[in-house]
């Protein structure tokens, strides 16, 4: 029997199933995204749980099983975070693990086939790095940049909560092009982590764009705090504080017996520091992935016809002319 198959698709005129879905890259600004949209009277988003990683279905390895609060595989889990969405114009989830994934798409359209995807991208290195300085500050790396990026690059075991990821989750053509496949480009809307940085700077057209993309109130816009800016960068306060961040036993208290908002304060009280800059990137490590993510950024300039150094801030400017007429989508 196959996913659609078990879950019973296509889904019962009954249900509330979300129609808009920000499937982001991690560490692109999904989570501020989140929390801006949420705030709009129009929309309707889950307060109890961000991350369903419901359409991706996924299967954390005995190491990552405890790496995240939830990992919902059940349809009706699922559908009980929208109980009380009825009469709200958008519904929506956001969930970084459905651009990675090859299976989403299809089961999202499965789902709900008229749906609005909104995609945020990042540099490719930056989104690298930061996923990095994640793990590290939770306890879950512990190798150099440049060394855990080889370990993870070599691994024979590749997935969501199985290996990190951090080059494969940076090639965005392909997590694009399926997503155009199955819902076409008009309701595929591609922004930037640059253009949330804008918007937490003040730039509000950001914010007016995507309201207008899911046909909700614009003027609801006055509603919405944008001054926040959600997971940037912390440094561990101590190194106890990683370790015990990220030692199994405590992220099992953390997920199963603690509710979420206390864990998070906890959390940012007593574990992390936001006032310490983030450490320089290792030379090596950003060559390495200047290298292998050049192909992939020209990739997705050629799809969306047009350059986009937004994508760039971290490796090698484009010197030749074949390179920049491609980049120009010429």
């Amino acid at each position: 029997m196959d996913w659609h198959e078990k879950n019973n698709f296509p889904a019962q005129k009954s249900e509330i199933w979300p129609n808009f879905f920000i499937v982001g890259a991690a560490k692109a600004g999904t989570t501020s995204l989140y929390a801006y949209l949420r705030q709009h009277p129009e929309i309707f988003m889950p307060e109890e749980v961000k991350e369903t990683h419901y359409f991706a279905q996924v299967r954390p390895s005995h190491a990552q099983r405890f790496a995240s609060p939830v990992f919902i595989s059940d349809r009706a889990d699922y559908l009980r975070l929208f109980r009380k969405a009825r009469g709200y114009p958008a519904i929506g989830e956001a969930c970084p693990s459905y651009l990675w994934s090859e299976a989403a798409p299809a089961r999202i359209h499965a789902a709900a086939p008229g749906a609005r995807i909104i995609i945020t991208l990042r540099d490719p290195i930056e989104r690298a790095y930061s996923h990095y300085l994640m793990d590290y500050r939770e306890g879950m790396q512990h190798l150099p940049f440049f060394e855990a990026l080889q370990a993870d690059w070599q691994s024979p075991e590749k997935g969501w909560a199985v290996s990190n990821l951090y080059v494969e989750l940076g090639c965005y053509a392909r997590q694009i092009e399926r997503y155009w496949r199955f819902f076409g480009e008009d309701r595929v809307h591609i922004l930037f982590h640059d253009d949330l940085r804008r918007l937490a700077a003040g730039d509000r057209q950001v914010l007016a764009d995507i309201l207008r993309f899911l046909e909700v109130d614009v003027g609801g816009l006055a509603q919405i705090d944008t001054t926040r800016v959600e997971n940037s960068f912390a440094a561990p306060r101590a190194e106890w504080a990683r370790r015990l961040a990220g030692a199994n036993w405590a992220r099992w208290i953390g997920n199963r017996l603690v509710p979420h908002r206390l864990g998070a304060l906890i959390f940012e009280r007593f574990f992390i520091e936001h006032s310490a800059p983030p450490p320089p990137m290792d030379p090596r490590a950003r060559a390495w992935l200047a290298e292998i993510f050049e192909p992939e950024i020209r990739a997705v300039e050629t799809l969306l016809g047009r350059r986009l150094p937004q994508l760039r801030h971290a490796g090698a400017p484009i010197r030749d002319a074949a390179a920049l007429a491609i980049a120009g989508g010429q």
